[in-house]
């Protein structure tokens, strides 16, 4: 079976930065999917996510992006350059750009590397997503699951929520 993974990036710290993390942890809190589907909280980890990006088939990144679009503004694409560092916003994004160039060098770049962006409006410390960004989380999971279902992954709705950090969370508290 092929690996599917899903990566949201971004820095929740940050307003709109934060929301392919936030999308990643919606996905994962609301729906059940096969085995060889995998979704990770990437946060700004940068080169730690080179094993995640080579063990994938497909792999699905979440992020604000910068398009230069209207804020608020969704983006697909689904073939996804090694480099996007003329269109990235963001401390983490070079960052996983050169993973992705990595990965391509090493020949170990995913069959398909699809991305799902919105426009960020605000990205001040402290603060939550913006208004016109805290909108697209539903476009954000229903563009996901779409895309998804192309690749040939059902996802089931779960009947109770979850936390995609609970593990590390319950590893802590025991």
């Amino acid at each position: 079976m092929e690996s599917v993974i899903i990566i949201g990036l971004g820095n929740i710290l940050y307003g709109d930065e934060g929301y392919g993390v936030r999308l990643a942890q919606n996905i994962y809190s609301r729906w059940d999917f096969p085995e060889h589907v995998e979704i990770v909280d990437g946060g700004t980890q940068g080169q730690t996510l080179l094993t995640h990006v080579e063990r994938a088939d497909k792999l699905l990144v979440l992020d604000a992006v910068d398009f230069g679009l209207e804020p608020g503004e969704m983006v697909l694409r689904d073939q996804m350059p090694a480099y996007l560092t003329a269109q990235k916003i963001g401390p983490h994004q070079n960052s996983f750009s050169e993973v992705l160039g990595l990965a391509t060098l090493r020949g170990n770049m995913p069959e398909h590397c699809a991305l799902i962006g919105v426009q960020p409006a605000a990205m001040t410390l402290g603060a939550s997503l913006s208004p016109a960004v805290g909108l697209c989380m539903d476009k954000g999971e229903t563009m996901a699951l779409d895309l998804l279902r192309t690749w040939g992954v059902e996802a089931v709705r779960r009947s109770e929520p979850r936390h995609l950090s609970a593990l590390a969370l319950d590893a802590l508290l025991h």
